[in-house]
Formats: C-alpha cells, sequence, structure tokens
C-alpha cells in the first residue's frame, strides 16, 4: 500500500487519498492523536513531501470500508476541529467547526463597500481588502470559539476555482497557522463546498443527490455521486447568474452596498413581472447548460427604452421611474429563474436515469439566498418527488463554515497534506487553481453553443481523485 502510493505522479500528490470509503475508526482516532501531539513523529517521504502518513500507520493493521458512507464515531467526531479559511472571491471568511458539525464559531468580513464603488468585484481591490483583515478575521474567529491554534486538529482553505490574487492571501494565512501550530492543512474545491454544507445542516443527506450551484460566478448543475466524484451536467456559456443580477442591480441605480441580488429580489416585489416580454435563454438548445449575457443584454436596452438613469438612486426616483424599475427588476427575475427551471428539469430526469436512487436537490451558493428562487425550485422537484435542500442564507454566500466541514468530510478519508513549514521561501509557488472543474463533464450535456475557455484550466477534482484511486 504505502509502495504504491509513494509512486502517484506528482499531479496527485496534493490528496492524500485512501479509498473513498473511510478509515475504520480504530486508526482514524488514532491518527488524530498524533496530528495533535506535536512531539510525535512523522513519516515524510523524502519524492513526495506531500504525503503524510501518521506515525501509528501500520499497513497490516488498517482495514478500509467499501460503504458510500464514511464511519464515524461520537468520541473522533468531538475531538476533531477545524479552522476553514475562504477567501476566493469578495468575502474574506473563516469558522471553526467541530467534526460532528457544531459550528464553534464564523466570521465575515465583507467588500459590500467597494462592490458599490467599482460595480462589481475589482480583483486587485479585493485583493488588498483581503491582506488587511484577514489576521483580525481568523484571531477574531479563534476567539470566538475560545480557542488557540495549539485546539485546533486541522485547516482547510479553498484553492479554487476563485480569483487568484485573493485565493493567494487565504493560503498563505492558512499555511501560515498550519506551520506555526504543525497542523494538517486541506486544499478545499470551492464548489465542493457549497454543496457539501448542505450535508452539514441536512443530516439524513446521504449520496448521490443533485446539486446546483448559483452565484456571481458560477452556474453549475452536478450529480454528486460520493465526496470527490461529481459529474457535471450543465455549466454557463457565458456569464452566471449572479453576475446578470448584480448588473441589472447596477443599471437600475439599486444599492449595490448588499450585493446585487437581494436588491432587485426586493424592488421586484413591487413590480409586475409580466410587463415586459424577455425571452427566456437557449430554448432552442436541450441540453443543462446556462446563459445570461443575452438576458442581461435585453435588460439593458428595457432600461434605454425606458429612460431610466442609474446615476438617481431608487430612493430618489419619481413614482413613475421607480414603477419602472421595479416592473424590470421583476420580469428579469422571473426569467432568470425560469431558465434555471428548466434547466433543472432536464437535470434532474438525467440525473434518475445515472442513480435512480437519488431523492434530493441541493441549492447553493450566493443566489440560493433567493426566496423567489428556492420557491420556484421547489415546485420543480415536487413534480419528481424529491426534496429541495437549501442551506440556510448565511451559509449560501460565501463562508468560513462550508470550507471547514468539507475539509472535515476529506479529512475523515485521508485526504490532507502533512504541516507546512512555519515560514514559506519568498520564491515559493503556491498551489492555486482559479479555474479548477469539479466533475467530469456528462456525454449528453455537452453543447454545441458551449463557449468553454479552455486555457489554464486545471484538472477536475473528479479526474484527480479518480486517477489517484485507481493508482493504489
Amino acid at each position: 500500500m504505502v509502495s504504491s502510493l509513494l509512486t502517484l505522479p506528482s499531479t496527485f500528490s496534493r490528496l492524500n487519498l485512501l479509498p473513498k470509503s473511510s478509515i475504520l475508526i480504530p486508526f482514524t482516532y488514532e491518527a488524530l492523536n498524533s496530528l495533535k501531539s506535536h512531539k510525535q513523529q512523522r513519516l515524510r517521504p523524502l519524492n513526495h513531501p506531500l504525503l503524510y502518513f501518521p506515525s501509528s500507520f501500520n499497513s497490516s493493521a488498517t482495514h478500509f470500508s467499501t460503504s458510500r458512507n464514511p464511519v464515524s464515531s461520537k468520541s473522533f467526531d468531538d475531538d476533531l476541529v477545524v479552522l476553514g479559511i475562504e477567501t476566493s472571491c469578495d468575502d474574506t471568511a473563516a469558522a471553526i467547526v467541530r467534526g460532528n458539525g457544531e459550528i464553534l464559531s464564523q466570521v465575515v468580513s465583507s467588500q459590500a463597500d467597494l462592490l458599490a464603488r467599482y460595480g462589481g468585484v475589482a480583483p486587485k481591490m479585493a485583493e488588498e481588502a483581503h491582506s488587511q483583515v484577514i489576521d483580525q478575521v481568523v484571531q477574531d474567529t479563534l476567539d470566538k470559539a475560545g480557542l488557540t491554534g495549539k485546539e485546533l486538529s486541522a485547516v482547510a482553505v479553498t484553492i479554487g476555482p476563485g480569483l487568484s490574487l485573493c485565493l493567494r492571501v487565504g493560503v498563505q494565512k492558512a499555511r501560515r497557522v498550519a506551520g506555526n501550530f504543525n497542523l494538517p492543512i486541506i486544499s478545499v474545491h470551492h464548489m465542493e463546498a457549497h454543496a457539501l454544507v448542505a450535508r452539514l445542516i441536512e443530516k439524513e443527506l446521504q449520496f448521490p443527490f443533485l446539486a446546483l450551484l448559483i452565484s456571481g460566478g458560477h452556474n453549475l448543475l452536478v450529480l454528486a455521486h460520493d465526496l470527490g466524484h461529481y459529474t457535471q451536467l450543465g455549466t454557463t456559456i457565458d456569464d452566471a447568474i449572479g453576475e446578470a443580477f448584480d448588473k441589472t442591480a447596477k443599471w437600475l441605480g439599486l444599492d449595490m452596498r448588499k450585493s446585487g441580488g437581494p436588491a432587485v429580489e426586493q424592488l421586484a416585489q413591487e413590480g409586475d413581472a409580466e410587463s415586459v416580454r424577455f425571452s427566456i435563454p437557449m430554448k432552442q438548445h436541450k441540453d443543462c447548460n446556462f446563459s445570461y449575457a443575452g438576458l442581461k443584454t435585453q435588460v439593458k436596452l428595457a432600461i434605454a427604452s425606458r429612460n431610466i438613469d442609474a446615476k438617481v438612486p431608487l430612493l430618489c426616483a419619481s413614482s413613475q421611474d421607480r414603477s419602472s424599475r421595479a416592473d424590470i427588476a421583476a420580469s428579469f427575475q422571473r426569467v432568470a429563474v425560469l431558465h434555471l427551471e428548466e434547466r433543472c428539469e432536464r437535470a434532474v430526469e438525467w440525473a434518475l436515469k445515472i442513480e435512480p436512487s437519488i431523492k434530493q436537490l441541493v441549492v447553493s451558493g450566493g443566489v440560493a439566498s433567493n426566496q423567489y428562487v428556492r420557491a420556484r425550485l421547489d415546485q420543480v422537484v415536487k413534480k419528481y418527488s424529491l426534496q429541495l435542500v437549501c442551506p440556510p442564507p448565511n451559509l449560501c454566500t460565501d463562508n468560513g463554515v462550508m470550507v471547514a466541514w468539507t475539509g472535515i468530510e476529506n479529512f475523515r478519508v485521508g485526504r490532507y497534506d502533512p504541516p507546512p513549514p512555519a515560514n514559506d521561501p519568498d520564491d515559493f509557488m503556491y498551489d492555486l487553481r482559479p479555474r479548477w472543474p469539479l466533475g467530469e463533464e456528462y456525454a449528453e450535456g455537452r453543447s454545441e453553443s458551449r463557449f468553454l475557455r479552455s486555457a489554464r484550466v486545471h484538472p477536475s477534482l473528479t479526474s484527480i481523485v479518480q486517477a489517484s484511486l485507481q493508482q493504489q
């Protein structure tokens, strides 16, 4: 077993993979204790420093389960304490979560003022904002939990997808904490974290399940077969729904300090959703991919035709002007969500053919906070006798809890790196994956209309995990 792991190609060395299910608790709990002891010896193969084996490792005494669901014990779950750090875009977030799902603390530093100033995310400005607050956010997270770094079991951090400049801030901080306290570090896929946080909230949620992940930068329909094993049924060919909400809010002159989505949702409640006849995107394409660029153009033209001046704040608008803005907001929201509904219906049908046992559709990501989105998608899943699972709004937007929990799920099955050095050299190359697919594309889901920017795309999480398992 050890010899086969040592021959893993460097592409897969970041994931210290054991079989996809779980390690029996006698090994896992002993491994956890050895990780928390600073005096234990660690075996670090010189040719693969990213592979970690606890000092208690004994291949002849270790047994692996073939069950889909990790074997766990209350004592193990209670002792496991993971710090999660998230800086993939415009919020600096951290949280501490126990293995049993108890959220000990969470802190989020918003960049709402920057969003309002620039009308969206400005990567360099976002990086500087992360750098200014990351130390305080992590310290506040520890203080609120009543813990010190010595009492942590591991550190989890988002390494992609996201903005490279922003990802770097979180990864650097995570490595400093892990290095200073001799803790293992867990690399987290941002979109997997959005999907898996639902398992923290809904204890009955088991693999397989269908997930719709919707945010400012992502529209993704995936079939979650198992931890680290996903099939991509559909994605965006241009803009994501969150981007469309943000631009609509900006063009309508709405307050962007709480992001565009909530602003549009609130104004839409005053409008007539049938008043502006926007066309539903991609009606002629019978796949599960998304496109919002055309709808954005329609909205912009509608705003121009009504002579709406975005420089005039909504609070200062005349009654007629406000009514026009509300009608556009409501009409846009209706069509944007109709596009989601149509794609989700097809995805449910495909997913049931692949995995007939699925019982839930998980909807997560920032746009999943929208109550209109939830209500409409709940009607979709009821047609197929499925359950809609949505995390609470504060766990839909980017947060540290989802990162910590995903770290816990991966730690349980042996996917983590050894403690990094206390100080990385100046020329250290950080493992950042700004464009990192979650799963492999479903054959029927490929669309001729799809515009895929393939340059510098990292191999998918699923392909890395599956290839690594085959090496064992």
